[in-house]
């Protein structure tokens, strides 16, 4: 792929990737994904994004220092969601921007996020939403909640919050983990567990309502966890996890 302009003023450099292809339906993208690269350095992150052989890409690359890299143009469908589903639609790339964001992840010594970095990324999540018009704040999403069985990014450590206060993305505070109440757990049956099931079904997380909690129900928990209640990520639908999954729907923005 030629190298093209960049979407954005604040793009330090395009790195062209030849792996993309065009959006499915002449769609346009509605929803912004954050991955981290989960490699030991951005540069080798980067490397295996443009390489044609890994068949992976993303249109953004942010390393620690802010330093934002684009890889694919916005128009474009980057290969960045693998198999993944959010509110019943199951081509996510079509309908995403993807942002790469540096960081070993969980399998190289997972590291907080540098300011630096946080700060550029909500700079382009920010230009991205400016140019490309209503982008609901429940659509920013992590590639955990998407494909909560085979991801684990942006991760527990990732700063939702900070972007929520510079307008980016759904967020409520937490409710505290030491509150009492009923608890939903890997085995449990019944009303309790569908109900449970439905809710992080409306919320737009892929879970079926079977009424047992079975494993796929728990990773669904604990991608929510990671991204709304990290304080404690244990697939165990606690009371804490509970009231904030039903804060977050009783306060989720109404569609643009």
């Amino acid at each position: 792929m030629p190298v093209f302009q960049p979407d954005s003023f604040i793009v330090a450099e395009v790195r062209p990737s030849a792996n993309h292809d065009e959006r499915k339906d002449a769609r346009l993208p509605d929803m912004i994904l954050l991955h981290y690269t989960g490699m030991a350095t951005g540069e080798a992150a980067l490397t295996r994004l443009c390489s044609p052989e890994s068949k992976v890409s993303s249109h953004y690359v942010v390393f620690e220092d802010g330093r934002i890299v684009q890889c694919v143009p916005e128009a474009l469908r980057a290969w960045h969601a693998g198999v993944s589903s959010w509110a019943g639609e199951t081509d996510i790339n079509s309908r995403s921007i993807g942002i790469e964001i540096v960081n070993p992840g969980h399998e190289f010594g997972y590291t907080d996020f540098p300011l630096r970095q946080i700060a550029a990324v909500i700079s382009l999540c920010k230009s991205i939403v400016t140019r490309r018009g209503p982008i609901a704040a429940d659509r920013i999403l992590g590639h955990s909640d998407v494909a909560p069985a085979r991801k684990q990014d942006p991760g527990e450590k990732f700063p939702w919050e900070l972007l929520s206060e510079s307008g980016i993305g759904h967020w409520v505070r937490a409710a505290p983990l030491d509150l009492t109440g009923t608890t939903i757990k890997p085995g449990d049956r019944g009303d309790t567990v569908t109900r449970l099931q439905r809710a992080l079904r409306a919320y737009g997380y892929g879970i079926e309502e079977t009424g047992v909690f079975d494993e796929a129900t728990g990773l669904v928990v604990t991608a929510f966890q990671r991204h709304f209640r990290p304080a404690r990520v244990d697939g165990i639908a606690d009371p804490s996890t509970l009231l904030t999954l039903r804060a977050l729907i009783e306060t989720r923005p109404a569609a643009p």
